[in-house]
């Protein structure tokens, strides 16, 4: 859809929300009616608190319970608040055990006991296993509902427990392309393709046609290792297992897109001290409370700063270039170590870093930052001298240059580092550190050289 389309259907919509709001709403079912839960919770997002609640007062209570899994966390705990518990527990009644296992921390407990109470005992079993592990674990991702054979089955059989399962769920699971493979103890062994079952004759046994492969997830694999092994293995759909090898859910290639763009919204908002469970038209007393916590760590960094230049003001008094020069040496080590810095991270959430790696990457990173270094130092000197006419300011303006650009890189390596094992994600916290270090270290060098060699 071109922007010119996507402008004019949101007009069209709000003219449809408008007439829905005045007693109206049969415009708007049919405007929405094509769309999938995904795309529902999608324009949600993207409306304000009043409209918002006029389209999710419209929208059927099957479609409820999709709209409720793919929203983020504050608009989805908005919705929750502004609806009665009985229409809660028909929205969610109907979804696939993972997709309520997502949203349950999230449900009032009456609404959550109710769906329980109605669920058959053994489906209800499965749910209380998946509640047990955490989201961002294989365990928390699984479908804990996979279809298995056993290898002594031939292939005609594992055609008739498609059809069983079928006939007894109302459906196949989704993005279904193969059927796990366990011996008589549950222990996964592999699994065999569903292509498979249609071009082999019916009587051969599965062991046969079967993929014996070692891809199976263990159960408290991360999340990111998880998207990590679907990537570097081209999966479409892994078996999840316990610690003894026991078959217990599958993962499927859907899942995974989900994790990648968890990732990929949490490193956009990190640096802003956002995050992907923030909703984009909170009102506007919620947005600026959470922005202001952040923009007082940031200028608690500038008070720093300014505190450190406060030392040599005399200096500044003296040789007013210092003060002209100052934001130079500071953005450059800055933006040596946000180079850096992003680096590290994306070694970290590959798995790279470790050991000995550490030290090699360190090293790496100081030798970089000292070609740069180099290079950029006479590049400014040349441009302060040729602006000031003065060789022992150049001098100075190129050394701290280095200097700062050296510790840029430094702490660019080393703070994700320390973070990672720290347990504290690097990309929310690493950028103010390192904008505070970087300031702080290259106005105290930078004046601090000024004032011995310059004065």
């Amino acid at each position: 859809m071109t922007d010119e389309a996507r402008a004019r259907w949101h007009e069209q919509l709000q003219n449809a929300l408008d007439e829905a709001a005045a007693g109206k709403p049969e415009r708007l079912c049919a405007k929405i009616a094509d769309l999938d839960g995904s795309a529902l919770a999608d324009v949600l997002e993207a409306l304000d608190s009043e409209p918002r609640l006029v389209l999710w007062n419209n929208i059927t209570a099957q479609r409820r319970g999709q709209v409720l899994v793919e929203s983020h966390g504050e608009v989805r705990r908005g919705l929750i608040e502004a609806t009665d518990a009985q229409t809660l527990a028909d929205a969610v009644q109907g979804l696939d055990l993972d997709d309520l296992s997502d949203i349950d921390a999230d449900l009032p407990p009456e609404v959550l006991r109710s769906v329980l109470e109605r669920m058959p005992q053994e489906r209800r079993q499965r749910f209380d296993a998946l509640r047990v592990y955490p989201d961002d674990c294989a365990g928390g991702l699984m479908d804990a509902d996979p279809v298995s054979v056993r290898p002594d089955a031939d292939v005609a059989s594992a055609a008739a427990t498609l059809r069983r399962h079928r006939e007894q769920q109302g459906a196949l699971p989704e993005h279904l392309h193969a059927l796990m493979v366990t011996d008589d103890s549950g222990r996964y062994l592999g699994m065999v393709e569903l292509a498979d079952l249609l071009v082999n004759d019916g009587d051969r046994p599965v062991r046969e046609v079967m993929t014996r492969q070692d891809q199976a997830l263990p159960v408290d694999l991360s999340a990111a290792d998880v998207a990590r092994r679907f990537e570097d293995h081209n999966l479409l759909s892994a078996a999840v297992v316990d610690d003894a090898g026991r078959l217990i859910g599958r993962i499927t290639v859907d899942d995974v897109v989900d994790v990648l763009r968890a990732q990929a919204e949490r490193s956009q908002l990190a640096n802003t001290g956002l995050d992907n469970e923030t909703d984009t038209f909170a009102p506007t007393l919620v947005a600026s409370r959470r922005r202001a916590v952040w923009l007082g760590v940031n200028l608690v960094n500038a008070l720093i700063a300014a505190a450190i230049i406060s030392l040599f003001d005399e200096t500044i008094d003296q040789l007013v270039a210092l003060a002209v020069l100052m934001p130079v040496v500071a953005s450059m080590g800055g933006v040596a170590g946000t180079q850096s810095m992003a680096l590290v991270i994306r070694a970290i959430a590959l798995d790279q870093v470790h050991g000995s790696t550490r030290w090699r990457l360190l090293r790496r990173e100081l030798a970089v930052g000292g070609l740069n270094g180099l290079l950029w130092a006479l590049v400014v000197a040349a441009v302060a001298l040729a602006w000031f006419g003065n060789p022992a300011l150049s001098a100075v303006f190129a050394t701290a240059v280095i200097l700062n650009l050296m510790m840029g890189v430094f702490a660019g390596t080393g703070i994700p580092m320390l973070l990672s094992r720290l347990g504290v994600d690097p990309a929310l916290a690493g950028g103010v550190v390192l904008v505070a270090l970087t300031d702080a270290v290259g106005f105290g060098v930078f004046l601090g050289l000024g004032s011995l060699l310059l004065i």
